[in-house]
């Protein structure tokens, strides 16, 4: 039987850390009106020094369970896209797993820079018509503000932090996850980088390797390359896309798409000769979330009343690699009502799961303490 991957749940965190462009021309040789003519941008949100990727996704994704009334325990893949990981490993999904108590869930990140939500929302809702998952939940959370350089007037004003999330459900009835189409160009991988965060030294190699190959873990970007990339990529996804759902452009609501740069979109839509307000836009106010931007701005959509059910809506991402792709979704779902007692429930939920997890951690320690003491192991002879 054919599952459909139907957006059951959707959410959002965004930090309390207000930025406006005001505040950066005190940083770096700008205007509020040099940036907002650039980009669109007037503000982006800024995570706080106790906040990382990984709660930041927690926070998404918690909220996106409460909508659709899923236990943790119910979940059984999830995805994070993000380019801003804590650590390599473990994964940010592996915490996010361990901070909502989804224990039977499998969890990895993804990345694809900006494109990976779209990416991501790909392998779960094929998980999901496989028949490998029932539920799954889909994150896109990024910390940039630490990985860019704040004396470069050409990258900071761009970025934010923030994350968005989604729950998928399988369902046999048609609707959900249509279609979806991935590109890639790695030719142009060097106008949009972050380099990876290892730094270490190798001594034993040399001196030639005393920098491990890399000296800063910044993003690097050649902003006119990258506009030329997006405006192109953005409507032919959109048609690709389209084409393969049998859809004409007339059948769309509405398009999420990456939030990069006003202009980016506003050329986009001269291209595919569509009114600007066909395109959902939140950069303003959000900046470029780069992997979370388009869940992020889904929620604001739902929240303010864009989608209604049976809708059709598009996601288009472009993004560092270089990566591009979109999707088409029947938008099926309202939200429903969430009572207070409801709410303040699955915060207990939550802080009793954070408990079980040092519970386990200390079990952990025990055992090894145990192991290690003079009566812990059997003698040599003993063990065979």
């Amino acid at each position: 039987m054919m599952r459909y991957a139907h957006i059951v749940g959707w959410g959002r965190y965004l930090p309390d850390r207000v930025v406006t462009n005001d505040e950066l021309s005190h940083l770096v040789d700008t205007t509020d009106e040099w940036i907002y003519q650039r980009t669109g941008i007037r503000a982006r949100h800024i995570a706080a020094t106790h906040e990382t990727t990984a709660t930041l996704a927690f926070e998404a994704a918690a909220r996106a369970l409460a909508v659709a009334d899923l236990h943790p325990s119910q979940v059984e893949l999830i995805i994070v896209a993000t380019s801003t990981p804590g650590y390599m490993f473990p994964s940010t999904a592996c915490l996010v797993q361990d901070y909502l108590g989804a224990r039977r869930a499998g969890a990895f990140d993804l990345g694809a820079a900006c494109s990976g939500f779209v990416y991501a929302l790909q392998m779960a809702s094929q998980s999901i018509a496989t028949g490998a998952v029932r539920n799954a939940v889909v994150i896109g959370a990024e910390t940039m503000s630490r990985v860019i350089d704040w004396s470069d007037r050409g990258t900071c004003v761009l970025f934010g932090d923030g994350a968005g999330a989604v729950v998928l459900k399988g369902s046999s009835v048609p609707g959900g996850v249509l279609a979806t189409t991935l590109r890639s160009d790695g030719s142009g991988g060097d106008l949009l980088s972050l380099p990876a965060l290892y730094h270490n030294p190798v001594p034993i190699a040399g001196a030639e390797f005393s920098h491990n190959g890399h000296h800063k873990n910044i993003v690097g970007m050649d902003g006119r390359q990258v506009y030329r990339f997006a405006t192109g990529v953005i409507a032919s996804s959109i048609q690709d896309v389209l084409k393969m759902a049998e859809m004409s452009i007339a059948d769309v609501a509405l398009i999420v798409p990456h939030q990069a740069n006003t202009r980016i979109i506003e050329t986009a839509a001269k291209k595919l000769k569509l009114p600007l307000d066909k395109f959902y836009l939140n950069v303003e106010r959000t900046g470029n979330t780069s992997a979370a931007s388009i869940p992020i701005a889904l929620c604001e959509a739902v929240e303010e009343g864009r989608l209604k059910p049976d809708d059709n809506v598009v996601f288009v991402g472009f993004g560092g690699g270089l990566t591009w792709g979109a999707s088409v979704v029947k938008w099926d779902v309202t939200p429903p009502p969430v009572s207070f007692i409801d709410h303040e429930w699955r915060r207990v939920r939550y802080v009793m799961a954070r408990g079980r997890s040092r519970l386990r951690r200390l079990s952990r320690r025990v055992e090894a303490a145990v192991a290690r003491s003079p009566n812990g192991h059997k003698p040599d002879e003993e063990r065979d």
